[in-house]
């Protein structure tokens, strides 16, 4: 997602009845493999991925409502003047979002909403809700990073430099921020997956009693893998 993060007033409070409980932000640049470690993490942890909508033209072998919601620019822009999205961001061009819909389906069928989006989208669901666990997903070295992204070999040298150089910007921009709580280096999949399955379980286990706790002051702990 996200190429640049716009005023998110018109997106207004999506309607997330207990959001530290109810969501989990997994984000990280193209090459971060983001995709690949929540699809394990949802399947370990019984959580629910998000399905975000985009203008971006639907690819083959793509579903719509599976893959992605599919609209046109007029579309997508009518929904987010109507506050219909719990985030959103442009990218090259393209919108792509976070329906309300989304944590509404996943409360009907009693699950914890794994949102896999970028980090301006991330940064989004951070302000709104500061208690939401927010990972940070990053490739292990500059080396791997540009690897993964020609990984593909359809993409032209100059294309894989220019998307390079936007991962950069994302993790810089990510660590300014102040809004994620953690990072993970996924050099070796499965410990990735491991950890963020782990600080998923920590943060799930402190929110009773610090919810309990009203008086008590609201401390940011960074945690450390």
């Amino acid at each position: 997602m996200g190429e640049q993060v716009k005023p998110d007033a018109a997106s207004g409070p999506a309607p997330v009845a207990s959001p530290e409980r109810d969501l989990v932000v997994l984000s990280g640049p193209s090459g971060a493999g983001k995709t690949t470690v929540s699809r394990a993490v949802a399947e370990r942890l019984g959580l629910l991925i998000g399905v975000s909508a985009t203008t971006r033209p639907q690819r083959e072998g793509e579903t719509d409502g599976v893959d992605y919601h599919f609209l046109d620019r007029a579309e997508f822009e009518k929904r987010l003047t109507d506050g219909r999205f719990v985030e959103w961001a442009e990218v090259f061009g393209r919108y792509y979002g976070t329906p309300v819909e989304e944590p509404e389906r996943a409360r009907r069928l009693g699950k914890r909403l794994l949102l896999e989006i970028d980090v301006q989208g991330g940064i989004q669901i951070k302000r709104k809700f500061p208690e939401v666990p927010a990972i940070l997903l990053l490739a292990p070295n500059d080396e791997e990073l540009r690897r993964r992204l020609s990984k593909r070999g359809t993409e032209p040298p100059e294309e894989v430099e220019r998307r390079f150089a936007k991962a950069k910007e994302e993790v810089e921009m990510a660590r300014q921020s102040g809004a994620y709580d953690v990072e993970v280096t996924n050099g070796d999949l499965n410990v990735a997956v491991e950890q963020v399955v782990r600080i998923i379980e920590t943060r799930s286990e402190k929110i009773a009693p610090k919810k309990r706790s009203e008086g008590a002051a609201s401390n940011k702990r960074r945690e450390k893998t």
